[in-house]
């Protein structure tokens, strides 16, 4: 009996992402087309960081605990998981077009912001700074403020194309959307992860496995529902926003608001690891000249998964 209410609840967790993905695209769109904004912006603020919520929550728990590996880990593993698995996904569903203030403002900054956090991270091993590799409070500032500074200059931005002609809600009804959309993805994902952790302790699947697999993706469910939804109803620079502004908000305001809490070590994490994450932002940029030009197209879609599944499989070997 215990076992099938745990199903029913999976269930409920999977229909809750499914339903709360697609009303918040459709809110999302809604307030765009009202406000004048480009889809991206949109993407990347309101829904980029709604949808990385389950992160911010679980990082900040981690640091407030002492525990790094928690807090670090789940911004790596996340940012890893968005690029390379749900854009890649996105991208086999819908091509998604690159614009130039992509080209020129927000990927160039998603690349920067990475290499940032390697070089905060490792500058003990790097320069020789510090006692230990990790992030200080000192750094912890630092990422705060070009989380504040990068958000001034892209809702400040003058050069995005405004959301295409549709269906305007009225704007209380497409917050409720919004906001009802973000609730249901963040419980929904939560009570996904929490049956489907008991399903496979149930079945005696190892907690490393469970770690990898389940609680590594679980807090990027919301990203990845969204991304699916925003793909299936033509929304790519919906998706792409939320994808580069999911990255920002974590590797800026969570690891900076989480180095602020408690100062983060980064002895957990290989050169493996940062360099996966350091590549996936690579790879947007790539996308720009690979292939189809300023388009993140199905072949790179392909290599961003198969890249993601590269890396998972050496995530097992060394369990």
């Amino acid at each position: 009996m215990d076992m099938i209410v745990t199903v029913l609840l999976l269930v409920v967790g999977l229909a809750l992402i499914v339903f709360g993905a697609d009303y918040l695209v459709d809110g999302a769109s809604s307030l765009a087309r009202r406000w004048g904004l480009s889809e991206f912006i949109i993407g990347m603020t309101i829904v980029g960081m709604g949808t990385s919520a389950p992160e911010m929550v679980v990082s900040f728990i981690g640091a407030a605990s002492g525990n790094a590996d928690i807090a670090v880990g789940n911004v790596v593993g996340s940012n890893i998981f968005n690029t390379l698995l749900i854009l890649g996904l996105t991208a086999i569903i819908l091509p998604m077009g690159i614009t130039k203030s992509n080209f020129k403002r927000d990927i160039p900054v998603n690349i920067g912001i990475t290499a940032l956090l390697i070089v905060l991270g490792l500058k003990h091993t790097l320069f020789g700074f510090g006692a230990a590799d990790g992030l200080t409070r000192t750094d912890g500032a630092v990422l705060l403020v070009a989380f504040a500074a990068y958000i001034w200059m892209c809702l400040s931005s003058k050069d995005e194309t405004p959301e295409e002609a549709g269906k305007v809600m009225n704007p209380w009804l497409s917050l409720l959307f919004v906001a009802g959309g973000l609730a249901a993805l963040v419980f929904g994902g939560q009570l996904f992860v929490n049956s489907a952790t008991d399903i496979a302790k149930a079945l005696g699947v190892s907690d490393k496995f469970i770690a990898v697999t389940i609680l590594a993706g679980g807090t990027s469910l919301p990203e990845l529902a969204t991304c699916i939804a925003a793909a299936v109803k033509k929304k790519g620079q919906l998706a792409l926003g939320n994808i580069i502004g999911s990255n920002v908000f974590n590797i800026l305001l969570i690891l900076g608001g989480s180095a602020l809490i408690h100062p983060l070590n980064f002895i957990g994490f290989g050169w493996v690891d940062l360099s996966v994450l350091l590549l996936s932002a690579l790879y947007l940029l790539s996308a720009c000249f690979v292939g189809k030009k300023y388009k993140v197209d199905r072949i790179d879609g392909i290599l961003f998964f198969l890249t993601w599944a590269g890396y998972m499989t050496y995530l097992f070997i060394n369990l």
